[in-house]
């Protein structure tokens, strides 16, 4: 897909544009990267890994209460999101995992509990499996990974041509409606689609979005699950009742290939329990840790 910029996109992402935000840049090999390290020093680092269109201001709830037990927290936006940058590149699973390993790697931190959430998981298992010795634990929170491509989909986004028309006509749309599926309490979406929001109106926004779609490897991902679950990694899973992008019925397959140390299921909770809980995942993230 060529890069283009799609309507409501009327902000260009410069030095200017960032200099007003909160966290810190850094240019890795592909592009700048917007992150933040926060926390008691000397804490054991939390390294947190984003879905298909959080920012790292995602976790701050997340992160205060892991300050408070003790925990340091990396945050971090993948290209595309937030406030890194709008790559021109193909939005595959290398080139998130090669951000990340960059980005640990420039600031130094020794192994950490690594926590991916959704398209975050995938990433998160790709790189503890590439990277041995890089991380001391795994959490998957409403991995994505086990269904299945729908066929229309398929058809449409394997195409330049189809899938660059629907994304400038369709895009913003199609983000809106995702959004809508992740937080059932009307007060926290709202504060979610606006965080999302401000950041997609930024040019190459709705370009990311798509090209991730097109070239990140979703669905079908038994294998990776399989695979890391020999890594000998302490892992853990943590799935919200009610959620409805990834749903819990993945859940048995999931702890059959991945065999993980420990299952948590959150009531009342949707696809975003770092966000909709953060006081319950910084709990079980805690204890976990103590355990393993």
């Amino acid at each position: 897909m060529k890069y283009f910029v799609a309507a409501g996109e009327d902000r260009q992402l410069d030095a200017a544009a960032r200099g007003g935000l909160r966290g810190s840049y850094i240019q890795l090999s592909d592009g700048v990267t917007h992150y933040e390290l926060a926390g008691p020093a000397g804490g054991d680092v939390v390294v947190l890994t984003g879905g298909l269109t959080i920012p790292l201001f995602y976790w701050d709830e997340l992160a205060v209460e892991l300050h408070a037990r003790g925990l340091r927290t990396l945050a971090y936006s993948g290209y595309g999101r937030g406030y890194s940058d709008r790559v021109v590149a193909r939005y595959d699973e290398a080139l998130f995992v090669r951000q990340l390993r960059e980005l640990v790697e420039h600031l130094d931190l020794p192994a950490a509990h690594v926590v991916g959430t959704s398209m975050g998981a995938l990433i998160a298992m790709s790189y503890v499996g590439q990277h041995a010795g890089s991380a001391a634990t795994l959490t998957l929170v409403g991995p994505a990974g086990l269904s299945r491509q729908p066929v229309a989909q398929k058809l449409l986004l394997g195409n330049d041509i189809a899938a660059g028309v629907i994304a400038k006509r369709f895009g913003r749309r199609f983000l809106e409606q995702h959004l809508g599926h992740n937080v059932a309490d009307p007060y926290r979406a709202a504060v979610l689609a606006a965080m999302i929001g401000d950041a997609s109106r930024y040019e190459g926004s709705i370009y990311a979005l798509f090209e991730t779609l097109q070239h990140f490897p979703l669905f079908d991902r038994a294998e990776l699950y399989r695979h890391t679950g020999t890594l000998g990694l302490p892992t853990q899973l943590i799935w919200g009742r009610q959620d409805h992008v990834t749903p819990i019925s993945s859940v048995d397959q999931v702890r059959e290939l991945l065999r993980p140390s420990q299952c948590h299921v959150i009531d009342d909770c949707g696809h975003m329990a770092p966000f909709e809980r953060p006081l319950v995942v910084a709990d079980q993230l805690a204890t976990f840790y103590r355990s393993a």
